[in-house]
């Protein structure tokens, strides 16, 4: 016999042994040598002082649980079977190429920047001596941006595929399945290389190929219809199905396809900084506690929204016990991103704060661009820091409270971002668009989370990579309206926002690829 029962475990309860058997075992008068269970979810409840974990479980009466995943992997010799090329070996690329295996069809993958492994090196120079490698950084290289950002699997795109299967494929692949039953499951920075790394076997033994350092230039299209890609290398490829995933920093391929007048349309985005708290200033704040939180619960993360005169101020990509990162991806700009480690468990949590923008109202004196323009803002936002941290990868920032109150921070807090701080007037360098609205947003924050505006923290910019400000058009076909055999995919093409939605997005553009081959 099977029954599915939820329960609440307080925080004392917790730390008792074997407390959920015994629980299960008193809810449903059973013996406990009767029952096993089975966790299906489960999540923290610290809304009042006393902190509660919710658990939605099956348990199984007199039987044992059946060990088998919802789904099978089953990937097939493709060899010599048909082609699919995937541009770009982020979430969307990997999983489009995954797919095709399934599929019995053989992805061809072309990357601009290195594999995991050596990418490390591209990382160190730009933490360490200020050097952007414009094809292997934080945003390209094996398995894209996802593979350096916490590799958080929180989506709300629900809509768009199975959310189970991206995760169990995660787990097939090396991830612990801890990710099949926290509400808001994550990996972490440090166990996602292996687990990219693993992917990229999975595709190269069955007789898929993944290609480094091979950026795609150009590409010629006869009868409308993708016919060729032209490679940095020299190297010239016959294609009949091209997948482009080459996600939302890949700005050269919105040029080329723009240079090309090929249908693109602007697209709103968002942009604004990184904030960072010391993580205990986070943890009493949502667990209610002074000193270290308890040892049985994570760093405490949160969720923040604010409209400011019709705009969307809110959270993005929070890490708590984390790190910021340097994400340019061309010398000249300053960009900033979050990532955390497994345990969370460095001393700093750090958010995105960032203001919606409206492609059709906000870049009214970016016109002239035509559907580039919101990428053009970005460009400068970047610029103008690189300029304001001093031209190099160290950011400008500025303590919390003076930015609110629109002075010169005389000194700053200390901070995980490696290549270092520079005191600088963003509440008036950044626009009024994103800055005034920062401002007002921090204060409704700090109303919110009694003790979150506060001089303990930095602000730091720029959080400029939220999303892509360029959409590449597609049909009910996925493919592009314009060009036979083109399939836009995941971020890049403004089809999805994180690691699950873009794989689910690359799954769909395989799916859609391989169709009438």
């Amino acid at each position: 016999m099977v029954r599915r029962i939820q329960l609440r475990v307080s925080l004392k309860e917790e730390s008792k042994p074997n407390i959920l058997l015994k629980k299960t075992a008193k809810y449903l008068s059973e013996d406990e040598k009767n029952i096993t269970i089975k966790v299906l979810r489960k999540s923290i409840d610290a809304r009042k002082p006393t902190i509660y974990f919710n658990y939605k479980m099956e348990v199984y009466i007199n039987e044992k649980p059946s060990k088998a995943a919802d789904y099978e992997f089953k990937y097939q010799d493709v060899s010599k079977a048909k082609e699919v090329h995937i541009v770009g070996f982020g979430p969307a690329g990997m999983w489009a190429a995954l797919r095709c295996l399934e599929l019995g069809y053989k992805p061809i993958v072309l990357e601009r920047g290195n594999n995991v492994k050596d990418r490390r090196r591209d990382l160190k120079a730009i933490n360490q001596d200020h050097t952007v490698n414009e094809d292997s950084n934080y945003c390209f290289g094996e398995g894209g941006a996802g593979t350096y950002s916490d590799g958080k699997l929180y989506t709300r795109s629900l809509k768009r595929g199975d959310v189970r299967r991206i995760f169990e494929s995660l787990v097939h692949h090396g991830a612990t399945e801890e990710i099949l039953v926290d509400a808001h499951p994550h990996i972490g920075t440090n166990k996602l290389p292996k687990i990219v790394q693993n992917i990229r076997e999975a595709i190269i033994s069955h007789g898929g190929e993944v290609h480094f350092n091979t950026r795609l230039t150009n590409f010629t299209v006869k009868n409308n219809k993708i016919e060729s890609l032209q490679l940095q290398n020299g190297n010239e490829m016959k294609v009949n199905r091209v997948i482009l995933a080459t996600g939302h920093s890949a700005r050269d391929i919105y040029y080329l396809l723009n240079d090309k007048k090929i249908s693109l349309k602007a697209k709103s985005f968002a942009m604004g900084v990184r904030v960072e708290h010391p993580q205990h200033i986070i943890d009493s704040i949502q667990y209610h506690c002074s000193g270290e939180r308890n040892e049985l619960l994570p760093a405490a993360a949160y969720s923040l929204v604010e409209q400011v005169k019709n705009r969307g101020v809110y959270s993005f990509c929070m890490c708590p016990g984390g790190f910021i990162v340097p994400a340019a991806t061309a010398p000249g700009e300053v960009v900033v991103n979050g990532m955390s480690p497994s345990k969370r468990n460095n001393k700093f949590a750090n958010s995105g704060i960032v203001v919606e923008i409206n492609a059709d109202e906000d870049l009214y004196k970016y016109e002239r661009f035509g559907v580039l323009k919101g990428l053009e803002y970005q460009k400068d936002l970047e610029r103008l820091a690189f300029t304001a941290g001093g031209r190099t990868q160290t950011a400008p920032a500025q303590r919390l409270t003076d930015f609110v109150d629109g002075k010169l921070s005389a000194d700053l807090n200390p901070t995980s971002y490696q290549p270092g701080l520079n005191s600088a007037p963003l509440h008036s360098l950044l626009p009024k668009l994103i800055g005034g609205k920062l401002r007002q947003g921090f204060k409704a924050f700090g109303d919110k989370m009694k003790g979150y505006y506060t001089a303990e923290a930095n602000i730091v910019g720029v959080e400029s990579r939220t999303s892509s400000p360029v959409n590449i058009p597609r049909n009910e076909k996925l493919e592009h309206p314009e060009i036979e055999g083109l399939f836009p995919c995941g971020e890049g093409g403004g089809y999805a926002g994180g690691i699950v939605s873009a794989a689910m997005d690359g799954e769909r553009c395989a799916e859609a690829a391989i169709a009438g081959l």
